[in-house]
């Protein structure tokens, strides 16, 4: 008798409690060992839903009713419990706090396999083994609150690698992650599947880093429906089709078919920087490249701080977070601060916003200390966007959650509800203007989050990590607003690990490295130099393709898609949706 399949799928259809569209609609799906399946969609089709169901989440313990089957190890899981699953399939969520429920690092590795019953020395190994794996291992007995939201990310693949279940299940792994800890974690799951006995399921929008592990991919459209289901090269053959179901791409295919519109024409399209510039470098004579201005701030005139940092030191637990800060943001910049994990970035942020009350004296926000301004006048100034979008959500509909902001400023009713209604046309959420918060999908309540925090129009912007789950249409139409809003004149910072994001997007960058900045300025200048590696990062993916070509030495410095020849509107072009790195 031949063994079954490690994951089977036929005819999956999901519907959540409150009556939706099933997303996903009629999905079928064969996983066999060795392989690592790549799950792409536009936010909302249910690439997220469809994860929570292969391991019995669905419908045992979220509440939606499942049509169709899904077989683990031969196990329909509808008939078995999640924890008899869980010896076969493992799982890590798109949010790490979701599943960390232990007060230490090894305790939250050894839960699994002990609940599995497995032995107590192969318990320690397989932790061991799990936590060195990711760059852990030296921090096994600190509790997992001391570590960022990327530390977390780790330990939850940890646990999963320990877990050694035929087949693991990845939503949205490298979120979290700083460049190096992402080539970490590849690293890693490649050496998963390599024996070809277990494979992987990734649901993950950083193609850039998960393009030499995945040999397979399965396109659910906006409707949650399977439209293309075959090997990994479907990104270069149905590269045109996939952009226009709002799904992302690497930057090095982006940039290829931007290339296209100057005339020059790779084939087969890159999906590496890598490639890219192996492409390049193989074509005799390429086109001028156009002329780009420097990206224009609000005003030409010196302009004052509109958010000023000076001696800033924050301790907390016995650690030091952040030491001596200073920088200066005049208005209508777009400040992106980049770092490892652990850096600092989002205390950074979170103090400038007054969500965590910084020492007295040492910050102006907006004209004000956020360490002594009324809760209620910093928010009317200052909008901040929280890493986890469900950290900030307090109301019971869409709708009222948008309106909060206004309420609380006592604004007309009238001018409250017009403009929520723009706002949920403008972010994709008019259809779900009466659901819970809690009930979108997680590119949905990003969008949501993003939408809280613009609503009232405040002067300065704080967005954590504001890409983190959307499809490729609406970061795009998300970055152009931000573009927008900075161009009017607002000041917007953003703490990001896209590098492709800072590149295309932001006027300034502060790099910080263990709480101090390396390097603050410019955005151009910065990339241009060796600050970055000094903060334990790496270039964007297409300046990366572009330092590696043995020839067209005019084309080494650059870093932005738009700096490529290519017609308005092609990937990359002003105006055209932008690129995740």
């Amino acid at each position: 008798m031949s063994t079954p399949a490690p994951l089977r799928l036929e005819g999956v259809r999901i519907r959540h409690e409150d009556g939706g569209p099933a997303t996903p609609d009629g999905v079928d799906l064969v996983v066999r060992p060795g392989e690592a399946v790549l799950l792409l969609g536009p936010s909302g089709s249910g690439k997220s839903t469809l994860a929570l169901a292969l391991d019995g989440l669905i419908p045992h313990a979220v509440p939606a009713s499942l049509e169709g089957r899904i077989l683990v190890a031969g196990l329909d899981t509808a008939e078995h419990e999640v924890g008899e699953l869980a010896a076969h399939v493992a799982m890590v969520f798109q949010d790490p706090d979701a599943q960390i429920v232990t007060g230490t690092l090894l305790d939250e590795v050894c839960f699994g396999p002990e609940n599995l019953l497995v032995p107590a020395a192969e318990v320690l190994e397989r932790a061991e083994r799990a936590l060195r794996t990711v760059g852990l291992w030296e921090r096994r007995l600190e509790n997992p609150d001391r570590l960022s939201g990327g530390g977390r990310q780790r330990l939850a693949i940890a646990c999963a690698l320990a877990l050694e279940a035929p087949v693991i299940v990845l939503d949205e792994p490298t979120a979290n992650l700083d460049p190096v800890g992402i080539d970490e974690v590849y690293t890693a799951l490649r050496g998963v599947v390599a024996g070809g006995e277990r494979a992987i399921v990734l649901v993950e929008h950083n193609l850039d880093a998960a393009m030499e592990l995945i040999d397979r991919v399965l396109v659910l459209d906006a409707d949650g429906r399977s439209v293309l289901d075959g090997p990994a090269a479907l990104l270069r053959t149905e590269a045109e089709r996939l952009l226009e179901l709002g799904v992302w791409l690497p930057v090095a295919t982006l940039a290829a078919l931007r290339l296209r519109e100057a005339g020059v024409r790779l084939e087969p399209l890159p999906l590496t920087p890598a490639e890219l510039a192996a492409g390049l470098d193989a074509v005799h004579e390429l086109p001028p490249l156009p002329l780009v201005e420097a990206r224009a701030t609000a005003s030409q005139a010196p302009r004052p701080a509109e958010v000023a940092v000076a001696g800033l030191t924050i301790e907390r637990g016995g650690r030091r977070l952040l030491d001596g800060i200073a920088l200066e943001v005049p208005a209508g910049e777009l400040l992106a601060i980049v770092g490892e994990n652990g850096a600092g970035k989002t205390t950074l942020l979170q103090a400038i916003a007054g969500v965590v009350p910084p020492p007295r004296g040492r910050i102006r926000t907006a004209g004000l200390d956020p360490a002594r301004a009324d809760p209620r006048e910093l928010a009317a100034h200052v909008g901040f966007v929280f890493q986890n979008p469900e950290h900030q959500f307090i109301r019971a509909t869409v709708a009222e959650e948008l309106a909060h902001a206004l309420e609380l400023q006592r604004r007309d009713p009238a001018e409250i509800a017009e403009r929520v209604e723009g706002m949920l046309r403008r972010f994709g959420l008019a259809a779900h203007r009466e659901r819970h918060p809690f009930l979108l999908s997680g590119g949905q309540k990003r969008r949501l989050s993003v939408g809280t925090a613009l609503i009232a129009g405040a002067r300065v912007l704080a967005l954590d990590e504001p890409t983190f789950g959307q499809d490729r249409e609406r970061a795009a139409e998300l970055l152009d607003l931000l573009d927008e809003l900075r161009g009017e004149g607002t000041t917007i910072l953003v703490v990001t690990h896209d590098m492709q994001l800072v590149a295309d997007h932001a006027t300034r960058i502060a790099a910080l490295r263990a709480g101090r900045v390396v390097a603050e300025g410019d955005a151009a200048a910065v990339l241009a130099g060796a600050a970055l590696e000094e903060a334990g990062l790496r270039h964007p993916p297409l300046g990366r393709a572009m330092r590696g070509l043995a020839r067209h030495a005019t084309w080494r410095g650059i870093s932005r898609l738009a700096e490529l020849p290519g017609a308005p509107g092609a990937p990359g072009a002003p105006g055209a949706s932008g690129a995740r790195g």
